[in-house]
């Protein structure tokens, strides 16, 4: 069985550890194993599978009392669906004003199936390979990673003419965080100048595992997923931070349609 820090978890998840902790506590996500000795929560897929399903039914606004009771009925994901399904006909049936909740339903619904459908079309290999040394411009910064379109229309404007590739992402935490992400917008230089507020240095290479990632950045945690996992069943040590380089999605002034942005996602492996 594969198991995961609350850290990964974290990360798989899309959900805080403060969170993760809280749902330990309630009941509601009890971890697969809890080390006696030194208190730490381990995960596996079953988990996984569970913590979806909750943050989609916190989502439609069910208190953590209802999703307990929910759960105890619905044995997977599947059930829940259908649990969604005759909800939405009874929303239907008696409460005839409350339209948005049912369109709510309807959402959560076809966005999970076309996840799975969209998954399997193009679903991609991860590769093992060495990334050169380059050279990068970047801002570090504290907040949301939503936040950094404001580092990226910056980096556009200082270092425009001087960029030689596509833009990355450094994310230098261990978990997922919300308000307090600690990440690196960042762009490749052919050459090395200055510019106020932008660190210009040379960015390791190294041997790393890569995979690449077709649609929204809200899936990232699948992809994350699959990653982590190999790593674990080759017992590699991975490096932060952790790169998203942005092959194909938004530009400066237009955002694009999420559903074909491409991203790749690289971990250094510690050597």
């Amino acid at each position: 069985m594969t198991l995961y820090s609350i850290g990964e978890f974290s990360r798989m998840s899309g959900l805080t550890v403060k969170t993760l902790r809280f749902y330990h506590e309630k009941q509601l996500l009890t971890p697969a194993l809890v080390e006696q000795e030194t208190g730490y929560r381990n995960y596996d897929k079953s988990n996984l599978e569970r913590a979806h399903i909750i943050v989609a039914l916190r989502e439609l606004g069910f208190a953590l009392d209802s999703i307990l009771e929910i759960l105890a009925e619905c044995g997977d994901d599947a059930d829940v669906l259908i649990f969604l399904e005759e909800r939405k006909h009874q929303l239907q049936d008696e409460i005839r004003e409350r339209d948005d909740i049912v369109r709510v339903l309807d959402s959560i619904i076809e966005t999970e199936t076309n996840a799975r459908s969209e998954m399997t079309k193009t679903i991609s290999e991860i590769e093992e390979k060495v990334l050169a040394p380059i050279l990068v411009g970047g801002i570090r910064m504290t907040g949301r990673y939503s936040d950094c379109g404001k580092a990226f229309r910056q980096l556009g404007r200082k270092l425009g003419r001087h960029m030689g590739g596509k833009a990355m992402m450094l994310c230098y935490d261990d978990e997922y965080r919300e308000e307090d992400a600690d990440f690196e917008p960042c762009v490749p230089l052919k050459r090395e100048v200055q510019a106020e507020g932008v660190e210009v240095r040379e960015l390791p290479g190294g041997k790393c595992i890569s995979l690449v990632h077709f649609g929204p950045y809200e899936d990232f945690g699948r992809s994350y997923h699959r990653l982590l996992d190999y790593a674990k069943e080759r017992e590699f040590s991975l490096v932060n931070p952790s790169r998203e380089v942005f092959i194909k999605g938004p530009g400066m002034i237009f955002k694009g349609n999420p559903k074909k942005y491409v991203t790749e996602l690289q971990f250094l492996i510690k050597t």
